[in-house]
């Protein structure tokens, strides 16, 4: 059977933010089939992150990534804070399954961050689900990082992690 691409990416010729090959969809069309995704869906996501083909030439790479073993380290650290700090609440284990006041609690960020947040919500647009969101993710990147707070980098990480927020996102 001959080999056939099948176009499974953000837009009808499967090109759309390909690092090597030129979208050749027609004006308006790929902000179209995006368009099919609801914003109130998006909320209810946590990380939103486009991914684009890896080239050939970084797949045959001789360059040094961190080992698996490293990673699950690393997560499995933070599920045990995340298992201390809820200890005493019932039905909660981690940091995604906490509600609105839990969340005002747990997630408190430094003067700045306020700051970055505010600006967030203002440039991109975001909504009070998204804000929430954003804090979860953030204390999450926090714990990996075994930080017993949530600093600025937190929450610029985790705000990049919104990316279909933005308006005009697929360009």
């Amino acid at each position: 059977m001959p080999f056939s691409k099948k176009p499974t990416q953000e837009c009808p010729c499967g090109n759309y933010n390909h690092p090597e090959k030129e979208c050749v969809c027609a004006p308006g069309v790929v902000q179209k089939y995006l368009n099919k995704i609801s914003g109130p869906l998006l909320d209810r996501i946590d990380i939103h992150l486009e991914v684009t083909p890896v080239p050939f030439s970084e797949l045959t790479s001789s360059r040094s990534s961190e080992k698996s073993e490293s990673v699950r380290a690393r997560v499995v650290k933070a599920r045990e804070i995340q298992e201390e700090r809820f200890k005493e609440v019932t039905g909660v284990y981690s940091n995604a399954q906490m509600g609105s006041k839990l969340l005002r609690t747990v997630c408190s960020i430094p003067e700045e961050g306020i700051q970055l947040m505010k600006t967030a919500m203002e440039r991109l647009g975001l909504s009070a689900r998204a804000y929430d969101r954003i804090l979860k993710v953030s204390r999450t990147i926090a714990d990996l990082a075994e930080s017993e707070n949530i600093k600025t980098e937190h929450l610029a990480e985790a705000i990049q992690y919104r990316s279909l927020d933005r308006d005009g996102w697929a360009g």
